[in-house]
Parts: C-alpha cells; sequence; structure tokens
C-alpha cells in the first residue's frame, strides 16, 4: 500500500502564518498583542531547549513573551506567588509552566493555580472537564494538534476505531477524549492493559504514546490505518525514534506521522493558537 506522510511541519507553518495576520490584524484595530508567560525551574537542558523554543515562536508570530527562569530551590509558595502574579497582570494571556517540576513541588497545586482562561496547556481540572462534557474551551497542546493533523487527511473520523497506546494527563487521556468528541471509538491502552497488539490490530487509528522506541511494530498496523507517532526518543547513535516502527508500518498505513517533523511542531502551533484564543476571551471578559 502507498502511503501519504503527514507533514507536521508544513501544517504547524500554515497555523503559524494564519495567526501571525490574525495578531496584525488585532494590533492593527487598537488591541494589544498577546502575551505568553512561560516558567521554568530548575536546570533542565531539554525543557530550556523547550522553552526557548516556544519564546521564540512567540516573538515569529507578533506576540509579546516572558520568560521566568527560576533556580532549583524555589519553594512551592514562591512559585504560587509568581503565578498569582502573573494571574493579575492584564499583558499575560497565557501561562505556561514547564513540566517536570522538582520533586518538591507538587505540580498538580502549581496547575489549578492557574487562572483557566490563562491555561494555554490545558492541563486545568477545569478544562480537562469542558473536554470530557464536549464543551473545550482551552484544549491541550498536544492532542490539539493531533487532531489538526488527523483533520489535514480529510478522511471522515466518525465511526472509526481508535485505539491511543499511553494514558498520561499530558497525551493519552485528553487525546482519547478528543478521538470521542470526534465520534470514534477509543480504546486506551495503559500499563496493565493486557496484549496490545491486540486491540492496535483492529485500528482504524493508531495514537502511539508510550515512549519506548520502535513498540509498535508494522505488522500491527492493518492495511489503510492512520498512524499518529508522538513518541520522541534519542538512541544510543544519537537519531530521534518515534514509537513505531516508522519504515515497516508504512508499508500498511494509509497515512503516517514522521518522527521528528510529525506532532513536535504542532504542539507549539496548538499552544500559539490557545494563547491568541485567550486574548481573545479575555477581551470579551473585559468588555463585558
Amino acid at each position: 500500500m502507498t502511503f501519504q506522510k503527514i507533514d507536521g511541519k508544513k501544517i504547524a507553518f500554515e497555523l503559524r502564518t494564519s495567526i501571525k495576520e490574525q495578531v496584525d490584524a488585532r494590533i492593527s484595530s487598537g488591541l494589544p498583542k498577546p502575551g505568553l508567560a512561560v516558567v521554568l525551574v530548575g536546570e533542565n537542558p531539554a525543557s530550556e531547549v523547550y522553552v526557548r523554543n516556544k519564546c521564540n515562536a512567540c516573538e515569529e508570530v507578533g506576540f509579546y513573551s516572558l520568560s521566568k527562569k527560576l533556580s532549583h530551590n524555589t519553594t512551592q509558595a514562591q512559585l504560587l506567588t509568581l503565578i498569582n502574579d502573573l494571574n493579575e497582570n492584564p499583558a499575560i494571556n497565557g501561562i505556561l509552566v514547564q513540566l517536570p517540576l522538582p520533586k518538591h513541588i507538587d505540580e498538580e497545586k502549581i496547575i489549578e493555580a492557574i487562572d483557566i482562561l490563562k491555561d494555554v496547556d490545558g492541563f486545568h481540572p477545569y478544562n480537562i472537564g469542558r473536554l470530557a462534557l464536549r464543551m473545550p474551551v482551552l484544549r491541550s497542546c498536544t492532542p490539539k494538534g493531533i487532531m489538526t493533523l488527523l483533520e489535514s487527511t480529510n478522511v471522515a473520523l466518525a465511526g472509526k476505531e481508535a485505539v491511543v497506546i499511553g494514558a498520561s494527563n499530558i497525551v493519552g487521556r485528553p487525546v482519547s477524549l478528543e478521538l470521542l468528541m470526534a465520534r470514534c471509538t477509543v480504546t486506551t491502552c495503559h500499563s496493565r492493559t493486557i496484549n496490545v497488539e491486540e486491540h492496535v490490530r483492529r485500528a482504524d487509528i493508531i495514537i502511539a504514546a508510550v515512549g519506548i522506541p520502535g513498540f509498535v511494530k508494522g505488522d500491527w498496523v492493518k492495511p489503510g490505518a492512520i498512524v499518529i507517532d508522538v513518541g520522541i526518543n534519542q538512541l544510543e547513535t544519537g537519531k530521534l525514534a518515534g514509537d513505531v516502527d516508522y519504515e515497516a508500518a508504512s508499508k500498511n498505513a494509509s497515512w503516517i506521522t514522521p518522527v521528528p517533523g510529525g506532532v513536535g511542531p504542532m504542539t507549539i502551533a496548538s499552544l500559539l493558537e490557545n494563547t491568541l484564543q485567550a486574548a481573545q476571551l479575555q477581551d470579551r471578559k473585559h468588555l463585558g
């Protein structure tokens, strides 16, 4: 079967171009540019790269960005004080606290402290709850990006059998809710799932988010399935690999995302979308 690659870089570029046009129009109409605050606690080289990429993306589309880098010894109380200050800052429309946090800080309390209209990561229980009730406001970035990739194929999703491998709060659970909202029949596989292969083999849509390179074998993919590979794993050789055996899976898939260049660019594009949406929501709140 001839497969088609879902080009996340291209789709993300188109989204960012559209966002920049909307920001330019917003500024021309006299409204302030959207503002995003990114908070990093501790010394984590990978997190520092992610934060830098997010701030650069903000500047490209005309956002105001504020980066707050705190020491590893920052207390939970100090971080909560900063979040409260950002909640009250009218120039900041979105707040992103880069995860993971040091072990002495309770991630749940930090996420819950963020104003629900500034929760551009879409992790607050309020926003996850809205998604579960099919009334989404700010949606989790990676799952939102995944749905944009699926929609780009122009394949009707309703009625499709979707299998999600991984049940994290960041990807697996919210993307399962997204797929339910798209009228898919959804199976979410997790660490206690028996015979994951059996579930994957019947899937029309496979979302792999397990963090194990090559976990999904090519012959697990049924002919014509759509494969979205969320994994980005660094091998001993330094090469990046996804959770799916790309070469083997592409022989059966109708559509498949590469790693890198698939889901990754969409996560940042979705963050920018959410920040613009948050600014618009806050405009309406202030204007009454």
